[in-house]
């Protein structure tokens, strides 16, 4: 919940910083907290690469997320399952990057293309010029738990 406060985080491509979905700051990624873990929304820009990932969930073929993360002084506890294992668990965390990826850090996670039909109807049929500058293009993309 601090990080998705006050950290300044960016939507990515695949943690590459040169593909950039999203970020807090500009109000184009939208994070929250639910029962399930990290939820997020995003406004991708109009990009080639944007495109490509859309079409990329759509078909199926891009289904989980990645975080980039650093956790904070005195932020995990350890101790012991008990079938003996480890556990980690992260209490305070500097959130820097939340990825829809190829292969993800975390298979629990998914992501998916929401609202998709009525953005793609919108790309269709032009803005009246006087729009243009105020139109917002919008893809909803939902990440789950890490």
């Amino acid at each position: 919940a601090e990080a998705i406060k006050g950290d300044d985080v960016r939507a990515l491509f695949n943690h590459d910083p040169n593909l950039i979905l999203g970020r807090n700051l500009a109000k184009t990624l939208r994070l929250a907290e639910d029962a399930r873990g990290l939820a997020i929304e995003i406004d991708p820009p109009d990009t080639t690469y944007a495109k490509d990932l859309i079409t990329c969930l759509k078909r199926g073929d891009i289904t989980q997320m990645s975080f980039g993360f650093s956790v904070r002084p005195n932020g995990q506890n350890w101790g012991k399952h008990d079938d003996g294992f480890a556990v980690r668990t992260l209490t305070g965390v500097r959130l820097f990057d939340v990825s829809p990826v190829t292969f993800p850090a975390y298979p629990q996670t998914d992501v998916a293309a929401r609202a998709l039909d009525a953005w793609q109807a919108r790309q269709a049929t032009p803005p009246a010029p006087w729009k243009i500058g105020l139109q917002r293009r919008r893809l909803e993309l939902d990440a789950l738990s890490f």
